[in-house]
């Protein structure tokens, strides 16, 4: 999450854990799994995945031997896809050079509680991983998640790699330019070239295209940066959201489990203004218990940072809710009636059409498309796609709850999230099948699938109901 700032942030929602069949003890065992995956060897200790908003690591979302088998006849001869890029390092120290501000003068002044003692040289020790791996950049985790999902590519579509393997078609590799979406793609490519020799000469180096992958800098993006800097609404509801009652107390107990009382009054009173407020100061806690996960591999024998000490699960409930909301407005479904959050995401969807309908022609050479790309990019895709979780927007009268919408940025896109599109063909006849995050899942409402409950869907039919036609 972002320092709390009168700027928002816009996201787009999710499809569900598990598959819809899975059973209540399935639930509880993925939950205990993805608490072991955040926390380490010591289990998931009451906090939430979901409080780890987009920071929260990658975990595939359904048993690969659970999708569906085409239908009789059609064979895989292309597949494509748009993956944020993996778990990555913090983007600089301002959060955890602040906290250690404070808690310098707290320690010179006797005003650490027990928990906050060790507070200080968990911080130093996670800066120094963090310096090491470069701030911005794929950590061991993230590495290893591009890895892990081009492996996972290969063994879904084995008979489609085969076929590239044999034709000599190329699979691009093209990103938005920016470090750990390039070394996504690298390790993407790697995990695969390893999953399978063959393919290795096969494999483009990975090439640039901003307009297409980092559209909300390029020139696109115009509009919606206006949007950010300059709408009023926008301000007005992040302020509501952020500076109540609630967020205040929250940053209070953050605070307590850090500081001794009087040191506590002393930051609310404003005495260390020039560090920041209250809310400020346990922002960058939540920040640092955020990012701690994705930085696993690199903590003492890969154990994990425990971060989620210094704050408890209901306070990293409600900072994570915080960024949820400022990532919906900003990036997400956001204000009914407006698409500004979206729109420009249309370039992306754009592509992925243009792939599979040349595809069709007979003028794509190529295997497979992977892109590699940014979560500001992932969730207006999301939204424009109408994806489960991504459709309900909301009003300045009736904002953006965990009550009344199922956005969660832990699963509209965590680190390592990805929308692939598997396509078939029989004769001039082709179907797509839509992954999201490895999952099986419905494009929007309104597109027919070729029999009710099918994953595959006429490439006619999605030309039709997105307008392509």
């Amino acid at each position: 999450m972002k320092r709390v700032t009168p700027v928002l942030a816009l996201c787009t929602a999710l499809v569900a854990v598990l598959p819809a069949q899975a059973t209540a003890a399935d639930r509880t065992a993925h939950r205990d799994t993805l608490g072991r995956a955040l926390h380490g060897s010591r289990g998931h200790s009451g906090h939430d995945r979901d409080s780890y908003g987009t920071k929260a690591p990658y975990a595939p979302q359904q048993n690969p031997r659970t999708y569906q088998e085409p239908p009789a006849g059609f064979t895989p001869v292309f597949t494509e896809d748009v993956s944020r890029h993996g778990s990555r390092a913090a983007g600089d120290s301002e959060d955890g050079d602040l906290v250690l501000a404070l808690w310098e003068k707290a320690a010179d002044q006797g005003q650490l509680t027990d928990r906050g003692a060790e507070f200080g040289p968990a911080v130093r020790a996670l800066l120094a991983a963090m310096d090491k791996v470069g701030y911005g950049n794929l950590s061991g985790r993230g590495e290893q998640e591009m890895r892990d999902t081009a492996v996972r590519l290969r063994q879904r579509m084995p008979e489609l790699f085969a076929k590239i393997a044999g034709k000599g078609e190329k699979i691009d590799l093209v990103s938005s330019g920016q470090g750990r979406a390039v070394a996504s793609g690298e390790r993407f490519a790697g995990g695969l070239a390893d999953a399978d020799p063959e393919l290795k000469p096969l494999i483009g180096p990975v090439r640039t295209d901003k307009d297409l992958l980092y559209f909300h800098k390029a020139a696109g993006g115009a509009a919606y940066r206006d949007y950010l800097e300059n709408d009023q609404r926008l301000a007005a509801t992040l302020k509501s959201l952020t500076d109540q009652p609630a967020t205040h107390a929250h940053a209070r107990d953050v605070l307590r489990r850090l500081f001794r009382e009087p040191f506590v009054r002393r930051i609310e009173n404003g005495e260390f203004a020039s560090l920041g407020s209250a809310v400020d100061v346990a922002t960058a806690v939540y920040n640092l218990y955020a990012i701690a996960p994705a930085m696993r591999e690199e903590s003492p024998r890969g154990e994990g940072w425990h971060m989620d000490r210094y704050l408890s699960a209901k306070d990293a409930d409600w900072f994570g809710y915080l960024g949820d909301a400022e990532d919906f407005y900003e990036k997400g479904p956001g204000f009914a009636g407006s698409d500004i959050t979206y729109k420009m995401a249309g370039v992306l969807l754009d592509d992925f059409f243009e792939q599979v309908e040349t595809k069709r022609e007979g003028t794509n050479d190529k295997g497979a498309e992977l892109r590699f790309t940014h979560a500001e990019e992932i969730i207006p895709l999301a939204a424009l796609m109408g994806l489960p979780g991504s459709t309900r927007p909301v009003s300045p009268q009736r904002p953006y709850t965990y009550k009344d919408n199922p956005w969660r940025g832990a699963d509209v896109s965590p680190l390592g999230t990805n929308i692939q599109w598997d396509v078939f063909a029989k004769g001039d006849r082709y179907l797509v099948r839509m992954l999201y995050n490895e999952k099986e899942t419905a494009f929007k409402a309104g597109c027919r699938p070729i029999a009710q409950g099918s994953a595959f869907y006429d490439l006619d039919e999605l030309e039709r109901c997105f307008g392509r036609r």
